[in-house]
């Protein structure tokens, strides 16, 4: 079964003065009215599992008002295995413990990883692909610290290249060495990135067919440096990204940024060969990040061979009868989920008689 989260205890963190919850193994429902709390401890769970948080939170804001200091702590229990995870507050600081030893957030994901799945997704198909490119980065960066650690290498590249492009009277010979380096780590991204892919697009495109009830989805990548990206090795993307810059550096020194390269790409869905995006219904929308969200856990299961922790925040109310079925067969197949809703009525009977109910504000 692998490690599964068995019990959290919040301390001075958000709006709790304290609170400790026993988590199931199987479905938890945290149940209660709208500003209680349900989605801190989501977030709560996030942070301990993924080492970041969907909110992006001042790190002052974790901390319940008034108070110096915050705490969360989850123990992690399976196969024979005990796991202490925390992560305190203070002074303006996270700390991030692991079985008394103080490590980083980004090893939080080799223990247990998670997937969220909160309101904000459902405009996954129609935001600007800021989001989807975040999505995969965030998504890449949980499933392998190596992935993490490029992603951010070419962020900075990018951004010191970008000042350089900005300058009234850039040094020629100092852009050409950023290009090597922007054009190296850009190229070892996009290969990670297309590799992840691939392997989430065979999972969407099949979990969407039944989700959907049999329409066809399909999904390409759509790479700033051209077409047929997907065959090509990390030299050769890293000589056609070089192509590329030389062929925009008029453009860009006009412009003051770079043009080319993973943080300019996006992933495009076509239904029935529709493009999703202008001509999907909202249900179809709707269908496209459920069958993503499964498509994580399918990943995540692949790459540590355990089952992620599933997160859902609130999106039962957000789904129509035919997708809360859905959600509710693919979460009876074993994994550990913990749900928030105002209303136990979205969950079956016999959903419900095997879940742990926590209520909120009550």
């Amino acid at each position: 079964m692998g490690l599964v989260v068995s019990r959290v205890v919040l301390h001075d963190w958000r709006s709790f003065t304290e609170r400790t919850l026993d988590v199931s193994s199987g479905l938890t429902i945290l149940c209660g009215p709208n500003a209680t709390g349900k989605t801190n401890t989501v977030e709560a769970l996030q942070l301990l599992t993924a080492g970041t948080s969907f909110r992006r939170p001042r790190t002052t804001d974790l901390v319940r008002e008034g108070c110096a200091s915050g705490r969360v702590q989850a123990r992690l229990e399976g196969d024979g295995r005990v796991v202490d995870v925390s992560c305190e507050v203070a002074d303006g600081k996270r700390r991030f413990v692991r079985n008394d030893k103080a490590c980083r957030p980004s090893d939080l994901s080799s223990t247990l990883m998670s997937v969220l799945f909160c309101p904000d997704d459902l405009s996954f198909v129609k935001a600007g692909a800021k989001y989807r490119r975040d999505e995969l980065d965030a998504f890449g960066a949980q499933a392998s610290d190596g992935y993490r650690k490029v992603a951010r290498s070419y962020a900075r590249a990018v951004e010191q290249r970008n000042r350089l492009l900005k300058d009234p009277m850039p040094d020629l010979g100092l852009l050409e060495a950023w290009n090597a380096s922007v054009a190296l780590g850009g190229a070892t991204l996009l290969h990670a990135r297309i590799s992840m892919f691939q392997r989430l697009r065979r999972h969407l495109c099949a979990i969407y067919e039944q989700v959907g009830g049999g329409e066809q989805l399909d999904c390409s990548y759509l790479g700033s440096l051209g077409g047929g990206l997907e065959g090509l090795s990390r030299d050769e993307l890293r000589d056609l990204f070089l192509d590329r810059l030389d062929e925009c550096r008029e453009e860009e020194l006009r412009r003051g940024v770079t043009l080319v390269g993973p943080q300019r790409d996006d992933v495009a869905f076509t239904i029935a060969g529709r493009d999703a995006r202008a001509f999907g219904s909202q249900g179809q929308q709707r269908s496209v990040v459920l069958a993503w969200k499964m498509a994580e856990v399918a990943i995540a299961r692949e790459v540590l061979g355990e089952q992620p922790l599933l997160l859902l925040d609130d999106v039962m109310s957000e789904l129509d009868e035919a997708r809360r079925a859905a959600m509710t067969r693919f979460v009876q197949g074993g994994i550990q989920t913990v749900v928030t809703t105002t209303n136990l009525a979205y969950f079956p009977d016999e959903l419900l008689r095997d879940a742990e109910v926590i209520r909120y504000g009550s």
